[in-house]
Parts: structure tokens; C-alpha cells; sequence
């Protein structure tokens, strides 16, 4: 693959004038698809439109007016996959001179959902040829790296003025099936089962979601991906939260934005975003951070 054409942003980062110590990530609900991409595909473009957090970047609107830095991709997530690593990928999605490095898949990217997505259910693989060294070098230098860098840099702003800093990671999902684990849930709020965040803040979040009179889980289906992962350290100051939201509570049958259910997420989030810049880590927290 080449640059030549392709959009030259493929991320947007916006702060508020008064900055507090939330930073906002939205990986998934880029929309722009660089001709490069829709040039390799074997699928059209509505497939790939398929992997997308459909819309959330909606959600998260009022964020930066609440306070918050909001770090978005805004290409799609058929490029890069920003919630998940470098080394997330599976041998048989790749060049034969990859599979070395890609050794031990989970399920995820045995299902083709790696840092490249490869297939899709229904659709079989997604691209005309295996993802080579120069495809996923062109990948992760002009969408997934420059997404971690932006957020690493936003994060360490927020730290620097406040001593510590909160990231909350916003997606969404498709409903969770029947005999699922999770079913009936709407909303998930994910810190790896305690270990991106301070009990506190987890709670904090919890209420505000529970509020809005849905069903809220904690960790379960989803505990939180390569972006918490990554990011979040309770020790070091930087708590992450990833929260995700059914699509059926804001999008229509169309799978288009219903504007008076998005207004209402987006009221809630920025909500959310306001009592989280207020939240303080307790004193344990901050003794460990100092140390």
C-alpha cells in the first residue's frame, strides 16, 4: 500500500478550554474508508461497515464541553483495529513471512478479529490477500499508532496537571444474544475485573449508568480490551474504564442515528464525564501513585 492518496488525518483530537483529567477514547466509529482499503477488499464497503461502533462517536459529543480531551479515530476500523495489540493477529490471517510472529492467537483473532480484521461471519475473509508485512507496517503507521500515541500524549497532560488522570474508553454492541452470558444487559462497564481502576471510580460509573434505567453489568461480556489494557495504571495514576453501549438503545432498524435516543446517551455522558472530573483517587490510590 501506498500514501499517496490516501486522507492525510485519520484521527481527531479535541480539548476543551478548561481541561480536567478525563480523557475520552472513541476507537471504533471512524467512518472514513482511504481508497487503499476499499481497493483490497473482497467485500463491499457495507460488510466492512459492519465492524464499526456504529455511530457512538454521537455519544460522546457533549464530552469536551463537559471537560474532557476526546481522542477519536476517524477511520474506519477495517484499517487498524485500535483496541486490540500489534501482536494481535492469528497465523492463518497472514502472509506465510508473518506467522511467526503471531504465534499465539486468542479467540478473538482466531475469529479474524485481530489489530487487521480479516473476516467477518456470513462474509468469509475480507480481504483479496493475506495481510503482508507492508500492508500491516502502512496499517499501524497511519491509523493504530497515531491513535496510541495521541492518547498516551493526552493522558500524560492530564496526569501532569492533576497528578493522576481517568480514561474512559466508549463503544458499543450489538445485542447480547439469548444463552448468552449477559443477555437483557445494555450497558457494560469494564476494568478488567479491578485492574485499570480505583473501586471508587468503577462505582461512580456503575450508578451514573444505572441511572439511566438500563441494565448494567460490570466486566461481563466485556471486561475490557487493548486500550484499558494498555493505558489504564491504578499505581502510576491513570485509571480506564471502557464502557459499552447496545446500538438498539440509540440507532434505528436502519442502523442510523436516532436523534432523540442519541441526545439522551449523549446527556448522560456528559454527565458521566462531569462527575468523574470531580472524583479524586482515595488516599491509598494517591500514596501508590507516588511511589
Amino acid at each position: 500500500m501506498t500514501s499517496r492518496i490516501v486522507p492525510a488525518i485519520s484521527i481527531a483530537v479535541n480539548r476543551p478550554a478548561a481541561p480536567g483529567p478525563v480523557v475520552v477514547s472513541v476507537p471504533h466509529a471512524g467512518r472514513i474508508y482511504p481508497p487503499e482499503i476499499l481497493a483490497a477488499a473482497r467485500v463491499h464497503r457495507s460488510a466492512l461497515e459492519r465492524l464499526e461502533d456504529r455511530w457512538c462517536d454521537r455519544i460522546a459529543a457533549g464530552a469536551r464541553d463537559a471537560g474532557a480531551s476526546v481522542v477519536a479515530a476517524l477511520w474506519a476500523r477495517a484499517v487498524a483495529d485500535c483496541n486490540r495489540g500489534e501482536g494481535q493477529m492469528a497465523p492463518g490471517e497472514v502472509a506465510p513471512t508473518l506467522r511467526a510472529q503471531f504465534a499465539a492467537p486468542g479467540r478473538k483473532e482466531r475469529a479474524g478479529l485481530g489489530v487487521v480484521p480479516t473476516r467477518l461471519a456470513d462474509c468469509g475473509p475480507l480481504w483479496k490477500q493475506p495481510i503482508d508485512r507492508a500492508a500491516l507496517e502502512w496499517r499501524l503507521d497511519r491509523l493504530h499508532r497515531p491513535y496510541h500515541d495521541a492518547l498516551a500524549g493526552e493522558i500524560a497532560a492530564a496526569r501532569a496537571r492533576f497528578g493522576f488522570a481517568i480514561l474512559v474508553d466508549l463503544h458499543s454492541m450489538p445485542p447480547i444474544p439469548q444463552g448468552q452470558p449477559g443477555h437483557g444487559t445494555r450497558i457494560v462497564i469494564g476494568d478488567r475485573f479491578g485492574a485499570t481502576a480505583a473501586e471508587s471510580l468503577v462505582d461512580l460509573a456503575m450508578a451514573s449508568a444505572s441511572a439511566l434505567g438500563e441494565p448494567v453489568q460490570r466486566n461481563q461480556p466485556y471486561a475490557g480490551g487493548h486500550v484499558v489494557r494498555t493505558h489504564g495504571r491504578p499505581g502510576d495514576g491513570v485509571h480506564a474504564i471502557q464502557i459499552e453501549i447496545d446500538r438498539s438503545l440509540y440507532l434505528t432498524a436502519e442502523r442510523l442515528p436516532d436523534a432523540e435516543r442519541v441526545a439522551r446517551l449523549a446527556r448522560w455522558f456528559a454527565a458521566l464525564v462531569g462527575e468523574a472530573g470531580q472524583w479524586r483517587p482515595d488516599a491509598d490510590a494517591l500514596a501508590q501513585a507516588a511511589e
